[in-house]
């Protein structure tokens, strides 16, 4: 590979960073349908990446300093887009004889926003569709693949299309280890790679052939909370060669090297030695650019807590296309929505301000919002007075059952109608009886007390009697107008078969696709006080223990293994509202709309 040495004097090519420009601009955007406006931090990104330039001390050749660009940016300031516009301009532009370029990304469908985006501007252009359309470009949807091709003459006089350049798509899923030489790599979400192996095949000595390879890494913060990823471990070596050139201005100038973000909390006695470690760690062929709350702050838990999230001016700094490409009226409100939660909260430091951050385990609705959606007296003689107004009301269920350890529960969800303006919970919970002393002690709540107060009830023996719920669900279908009960798949089948002749059933996985939808719905609807409960200590209680998962995308499902103590009522109530969801978008039945008394088109 060509040696690139820190001594190497640097020259400065405009005309060559302007190049890349106005071929990036000749593209669309896939929003607009019209060429690239470039925004000045992709301007200046574009500029200087491609436009510092030294001379290759053994040939002679003028070539570019920097073969990494790591660019960490939030989420919706045009990311994918520009890597689309990059990785066409390296198949076909640069003057790389034999190109080869690749997207990588954690699975085939994050891969595959890159190559629809370079589709896109390919086939709307008009100067690149003629190239389709002549056959220079040549898409292969079926594998993900463009091909870059030239037309040859034969040796009898004929033509044919050789092959010159190709990107393709490559994803953690699918790759192989060997046979790669890539001219340019973009590496689109690096902190979702499952693990570092695509990354060290991508990048140890793959591009050793190149006069000048290309590495390209885009991405967002990740949410590593054990700081083990490849994602992290290339954030922490990109902001060290970042601070590194920050330290050695500084020093030229006689500045404060405590200026350093990586120096900040370094002891006096120990800096020296660290502005060295710091200063070693650069790496000149590296150009690292960096947007968001751990780039400014760092990763120190009481830095970040002491900022103001919710600084307009922050929000600027940190999302570079905010104004332009980013609504500032979106992102207002996307704040006023994560003010209500922690969940909320850290999804906004890591999704809008791109803030490094534990998002696996978050708890949900907090206390104080379910203590304002009480429906009815706390009282237990009041309590069952009050609810003689539920009976033959229309009502669906969701069941959470467990075998030992865990409570079971059966919660009754009565949607708004004649007789009751909001939607209300009615749980019914049980735990076994022989172990409930020894369980006080373990999650230090008084499950018999509870029981006394009619918030539980205590099974005789070690297990729970499935009976019991068997008994209440049958109960409930003579007092209500029950039309359908919701079971976690775990443990459901059996009981579900004996009350299928009694109601109808369904199966709800406690997965991201059914539990997402249900708890988004629950949030919003108690937020709106549209979602009461009827009063029961220990329904409370297992509101406040859960903790969720949370994915890039915002999705959500609670953990049971994360939480801070039993959840299965809570997860009842879930699965009661994904069933009312089920049901309430099914087209109605017509002989069942008119057997109805009153029935009128």
């Amino acid at each position: 590979m060509t040696a690139v040495t820190a001594a190497a004097e640097v020259i400065r090519d405009k005309a060559a960073g302007e190049f890349v420009c106005d071929f990036v601009s000749r593209l669309p955007t896939t929003d607009t349908g019209r060429p690239f406006q470039l925004y000045d931090w992709q301007r200046d990104a574009i500029t200087d990446f491609y436009g510092t330039m030294e001379t290759d001390s053994g040939t002679g050749d003028r070539l570019r300093k920097y073969w990494y660009l790591y660019l960490e940016i939030p989420k919706k300031n045009g990311k994918s887009e520009l890597a689309a516009a990059l990785g066409l301009y390296h198949l076909f532009a640069d003057g790389e004889l034999n190109a080869e370029v690749y997207v990588c990304a954690a699975d085939k469908e994050n891969a595959s926003i890159v190559y629809n985006a370079a589709v896109f501007m390919l086939t709307t252009a008009p100067w690149t569709a003629k190239m389709v359309a002549r056959g220079e470009l040549k898409i292969i949807e079926s594998r993900k693949r463009i091909e870059y091709r030239q037309r040859v003459r034969t040796g009898n006089g004929g033509y044919k299309w050789i092959v010159v350049g190709v990107l393709a798509v490559l994803s953690a899923e699918a790759y192989s280890k060997h046979g790669y030489k890539p001219s340019c790599v973009i590496f689109d979400e690096l902190h979702a790679q499952p693990n570092r192996d695509l990354w060290d095949v991508m990048t140890a000595g793959a591009g050793s052939g190149r006069k000048q390879p290309v590495w390209i890494v885009l991405t967002t913060a990740g949410d590593d909370p054990d700081r083990t990823s490849i994602g992290w471990e290339i954030h922490q070596k990109a902001v060290a060669i970042r601070d590194a050139r920050r330290l050695r201005s500084i020093l030229a100038e006689g500045g404060d090297p405590r200026q350093v973000l990586s120096l900040r909390h370094v002891d006096e006695e120990d800096l020296l030695q660290a502005e060295d470690d710091l200063l070693a760690q650069d790496m000149p062929n590296w150009l690292p650019i960096l947007y968001g709350l751990t780039a400014l702050y760092g990763d120190d838990p009481d830095d970040l807590a002491a900022v103001d999230i919710w600084d307009e001016k922050l929000w600027f700094l940190c999302n570079p296309s905010l104004g332009k490409h980013l609504s500032l009226r979106n992102i207002r409100l996307e704040a006023m929505e994560a003010r209500r939660s922690e969940a909320g909260e850290k999804l906004f430091r890591w999704l809008r301000l791109n803030q490094w951050i534990s998002v696996k385990a978050v708890s949900w609705i907090s206390l104080t919002l379910y203590d304002k959606t009480q429906w009815g007296p706390s009282k237990r003689a009041e309590r069952a007075a009050w609810l003689e107004q539920l009976k033959g009301k229309l009502c669906y269920g969701g069941v959470d059952l467990s075998t030992s350890k865990d409570l079971t529960a059966f919660v009754l969800l009565f949607p708004p109608q004649p007789g009751l303006e909001t939607a209300v919970l009615l749980p019914y919970i049980w735990r076994p009886g022989g172990t409930a002393e020894e369980a006080e002690r373990r999650d230090h709540v008084p499950y018999r007390d509870w029981a006394r107060a009619g918030f539980l009830q205590l099974c005789d023996g070690d297990i729970i009697n499935y009976s019991d719920v068997e008994e209440a669900i049958r109960q409930a279908r003579e007092d209500y107008d029950l039309r359908m009960v919701g079971f976690d798949p775990y443990l459901s089948r059996t009981i579900t078969q004996r009350l299928e002749p009694i109601v109808s059933v369904m199966e709800i996985p406690q997965d991201l696709r059914n539990m997402s939808p249900a708890m988004k719905e629950m949030d919003d609807l108690m937020t709106r006080h549209q979602l009461l409960h009827v009063h029961n200590t220990c329904f409370r209680w297992t509101f406040g223990n859960v903790r969720c998962y949370v994915d890039g995308n915002a999705n959500v499902k609670p953990l049971k293994n994360k939480s801070a103590g039993r959840i299965d009522p809570t997860v009842a109530s879930i699965i009661a509202v994904a069933v009312w969801m089920i049901m309430r978008n099914q087209k109605p039945d017509l002989a069942e709309a008119m057997a109805r008394p009153g029935y009128s088109l």
